[in-house]
């Protein structure tokens, strides 16, 4: 499972990868890795973004939680649907108050 967020951000990677494509075989490259990132997208469920998960985005914003906005947002839909976050980047999602982690590197 995923979040919303997440294939977001996989699709603006590949999509800036077929825009700064700079050669057929460049090109040719980018188109690939496109189609095969949504074959692989199109498989896994994805939480939602929902109006609870952008109270709480907001809320953290308001009090000065300091990460990346993306990285807040995951925070905020894992809080919102009662899950936990696997993840590697203990230290930024550390600083999100009662967001359950796990290490998945290890």
């Amino acid at each position: 499972m995923t979040t919303v967020v997440s294939i977001e951000e996989q699709y603006s990677g590949r999509l800036a990868q077929v825009r700064k494509a700079n050669s057929t075989a460049a090109l040719v490259e980018a188109y690939e890795k496109l189609k095969r990132a949504s074959i692989f997208l199109a498989d896994l469920s994805a939480l939602d973004y929902t109006a609870g998960a952008d109270q709480l985005f907001r809320e953290f914003r308001s009090v000065g939680i300091r990460i990346g906005t993306q990285d807040l947002r995951i925070a905020a839909i894992v809080l919102a649907h009662d899950g936990i976050l696997a993840t590697r980047n203990l230290r930024d999602f550390e600083k999100v108050p009662g967001l359950r982690i796990q290490d998945w590197s290890l």
